[in-house]
């Protein structure tokens, strides 16, 4: 487990590359930000978290709980959906905009998946949405 990476994987690389290319600048794991997002648009005032489907716990084909070490996957995965929810309200209570990202949403889904959530992304940045998700089929 000491090889997955929680920083500049794939999927956020690639979305951020996309997201540039369609003149959007952001900031990357702002600390001054709650939950130090994958990308910071202060322009809009908005944070984008790419979450991975295993350790965020998300309802999808991609997470399978272990079937060794139930228990502590369990627990695990539990105290990070639950430090998710906390992040979200705090963003919110911030004036902070939103937005989650699941792997699955970018992966399986052709060669244009992830051109597909970057106009998501794009969409929702430019609108006056507070929070939005994209999920995979």
């Amino acid at each position: 487990m000491s090889g997955i990476r929680s920083k500049n994987t794939r999927q956020e690389v690639t979305l951020r590359k996309l997201l540039h290319r369609k003149g959007f600048r952001y900031r990357l794991y702002t600390t001054t930000v709650p939950g130090r997002p994958d990308m910071v648009f202060p322009a809009y005032r908005a944070a984008v978290f790419v979450h991975g489907c295993f350790w965020h716990g998300h309802d999808c084909r991609l997470f399978k709980l272990p079937g060794t070490r139930t228990e502590f996957w369990r627990d695990k995965i539990g105290r990070n959906s639950r430090r998710d929810l906390e992040v979200r309200h705090l963003l919110e209570a911030q004036g902070w905009r939103h937005m989650v990202v699941w792997e699955c949403a970018a992966r399986g889904g052709g060669d244009d998946a992830m051109e597909k959530v970057a106009d998501s992304v794009a969409g929702w940045l430019r609108s006056p949405r507070r929070h939005a998700e994209i999920r995979g089929a």
